[in-house]
């Protein structure tokens, strides 16, 4: 392939076709170049649908790309789908799910200690959903099953990597309780957290 702009509209085109997110690796293959040469243009791409302004834009999770919606066009977005049900995690989901994001890689039972409560039919749910994932197991007695988030975590929380997790303390600011927008989640498990 030629020119940078070529492998750009290439580019523009695996993401359209693909929907998830398309890794530089995978994408270089399929132009026949090295992946930084692909990352370099996906990052290029992505600058360049921010400058204009668009209604779709580039999102990076985990060096992988996918096209998106503007972030503002959100309330537009959701008048013009209504009525679309949102299904939302329960309080228990999300405290185990806050667990797992930062404590990673981490047991059950760590898991089970930080709450005070089993929680098996929760990580089964997550696990359904597609937010977590078996990362491997643990040297411990028994070797438990370790657990950790997936892509699909970062890209519902709007996360590049898992770097990008908010500090304990500021998480209440990102995740919110059901039906209340300006309730505060995760007080008590950010407490918990930071004592262990």
């Amino acid at each position: 392939m030629s020119s940078q702009q070529e492998r750009k509209s290439v580019l523009e085109s695996l993401m359209f076709v693909w929907g998830d997110p398309l890794s530089a690796k995978e994408a270089a293959e399929v132009l026949n170049i090295a992946p930084k040469e692909a990352y370099t243009c996906f990052k290029e791409l992505q600058q360049e649908y921010l400058e204009r302004g668009c209604g779709i834009q580039i999102r990076e999770i985990n060096k992988k790309f996918q096209f998106c919606t503007k972030a503002e066009n959100s309330s537009y977005i959701e008048r013009f789908c209504t009525p679309v049900k949102e299904k939302r995690l329960s309080q228990s989901a999300m405290e185990v799910l806050a667990i797992i994001a930062y404590k990673q890689p981490v047991t059950r039972g760590e898991i089970e200690s930080v709450r005070g409560i089993r929680c098996e039919r929760v990580i089964e749910g997550l696990q359904k959903k597609g937010l977590i994932q078996e990362v491997g197991r643990s040297a411990a007695i028994g070797r438990p099953i370790l657990y950790g988030t997936t892509d699909v975590f970062l890209q519902h929380f709007d996360l590049e990597s898992i770097q990008d997790l908010p500090e304990i303390e500021d998480i209440e600011a990102v995740i919110q309780l059901e039906g209340d927008a300006d309730q505060p989640a995760f007080q008590q498990i950010s407490i918990d957290l930071e004592q262990k």
